[in-house]
């Protein structure tokens, strides 16, 4: 987080899991930026992150983890469309540095 924080980049985590939930799982994981609750999916679905998805031969409706570099601006810089939690957070630094 420390090179977030030096280039003035906050980290923003979202999901559909309750404030208890969330709470819960930045605890085990010790993190350390806000989640936000989107129980209601008015955040997820508007940023385009519920989508049909295939497990076993079923589809179902479920969230896709996704990353997106929002400028100071408040426009989108870049997106993810396929955010891995294993090193997902120096490849995104790395172009937020390179900007």
């Amino acid at each position: 987080m420390k090179g977030f924080t030096a280039r003035q980049a906050a980290v923003v985590g979202c999901s559909a899991d309750t404030v208890e939930a969330q709470a819960k799982f930045k605890e085990k994981y010790n993190l350390n930026f806000p989640l936000l609750a989107d129980t209601e999916f008015e955040v997820i679905e508007a940023y385009g992150a519920r989508r049909m998805k295939r497990f076993l031969g079923k589809s179902y409706l479920g969230i896709v983890r996704m990353t997106f570099w929002i400028g100071p601006d408040g426009r989108i810089r870049k997106v993810w469309d396929k955010a891995s939690s294993k090193g997902h957070a120096d490849e995104v630094l790395a172009a937020v540095e390179a900007e």
